[in-house]
């Protein structure tokens, strides 16, 4: 049961959600291109009350492409962006083993999530978890989450019919174009919530 002092807390997945996706692997800050809006999406869902945990799979570091400190880095450069536009992630989790070392944290498994739950003593089932891909919202679904999906990454190279064959197999899934339209999403389902009559002008307002 979620106690009354857990945050308000978003879990987003990283490649091709909230940064483009490289098949090569991104292995430095150089490498790091966020997608359009998303900094600004993470910025808004903070400035409204959200925290923010990336889950993330990174085989790259089990594969030896790069090492601790240039993932480090790279997070260290996702946080600099976003401190200008009054946001931040609050946390980071990253499997980093590839699938032969049958971990238990690797999407499409729910150990990230799960860690995520404990370590904020939050009841998952109220936690709203986005990503672009099938092994993100399998991992998301069997943690017990609120499944969300963007059609950025995964869904934007394979097309319509991979989103529905994700829907088939995630119930409840809710789709969305991108972060910024994700965001947008949970703030106005909040306010509605709330009884709000709509109109915002504060941080996160809605555009």
């Amino acid at each position: 049961m979620r106690i009354d002092t857990a945050p308000k807390l978003v879990i987003l997945d990283r490649d091709g959600t909230l940064n483009e996706y490289r098949e090569d692997y991104v292995k430095s800050a150089e490498d790091w291109v966020p997608l359009p809006g998303a900094l600004e999406a993470v910025a808004r869902l903070n400035q409204t009350g959200w925290h923010t945990v990336m889950a993330t799979n990174q085989a790259g570091l089990g594969r030896g492409l790069y090492d601790i400190s240039a993932f480090n880095a790279i997070h260290l450069h996702i946080n600099q962006l976003l401190a200008k536009l009054g946001g931040r992630i609050d946390a980071v989790f990253f499997c980093p083993h590839v699938e032969t070392d049958l971990c238990k944290c690797r999407k499409p498994l729910p150990g990230l999530y799960q860690d995520i739950g404990w370590r904020f003593n939050v009841e998952l089932s109220a936690v709203p978890a986005v990503g672009e891909s099938l092994r993100d919202l399998q991992a998301i679904a069997a943690a017990g989450c609120e499944p969300h999906l963007v059609l950025t990454g995964e869904c934007h190279r394979l097309g319509l019919a991979h989103v529905d064959s994700i829907r088939a197999q995630v119930p409840h899934v809710e789709v969305h174009d991108d972060l910024a339209a994700f965001a947008e999403f949970l703030i106005r389902r909040e306010r509605e919530a709330r009884g709000a009559d709509g109109a915002d002008s504060g941080p996160g307002a809605l555009s």
